[in-house]
């Protein structure tokens, strides 16, 4: 199971089918139950970014090992409008949809690894890792 897996981010949907590809994904690799509901709440937050904010994307899961640990990475990619103030988003209970505003700073705590890039018009790449304990 070293290949990547993807999920197209259209709708609400898809949303669902991310988190049910992460939740398989984190417990074939060992995850134990706590560690697979922080994933595919991270996993969810990120699909339901994708999908309010840039209106389609992709959600790609692939196990990594380093030094070896093994882990699961979530790679989160849109084509949209990209982030304006990154600092602002990672900002606790900063929300531009209305919503509780643990987003992005949300999935940073689930999660042992963290990185945003983002391209104003380009559109956004997020890669956030959680490694087996």
């Amino acid at each position: 199971m070293d290949i990547q897996s993807c999920v197209e981010v259209c709708n609400e949907w898809d949303i669902v089918s991310a988190r049910q590809l992460g939740r398989n994904m984190a417990k074939e690799l060992g995850f134990g139950n706590v560690d697979q509901a922080r994933i595919t709440t991270a996993i969810s937050e990120l699909a339901r970014n994708i999908y309010l904010y840039a209106g389609s994307g992709k959600i790609c899961l692939e196990p990594v090992e380093q030094m070896g640990r093994k882990g699961l990475r979530i790679i989160a990619v849109d084509n949209g409008p990209g982030i304006r103030d990154i600092r602002k988003v990672m900002e606790d209970g900063y929300t531009t949809s209305g919503g509780l505003g643990a987003g992005l700073p949300g999935v940073k705590r689930l999660m042992d690894e963290f990185t945003i890039d983002s391209t104003i018009n380009s559109g956004t790449e997020i890669l956030a890792t959680k490694w087996l304990r």
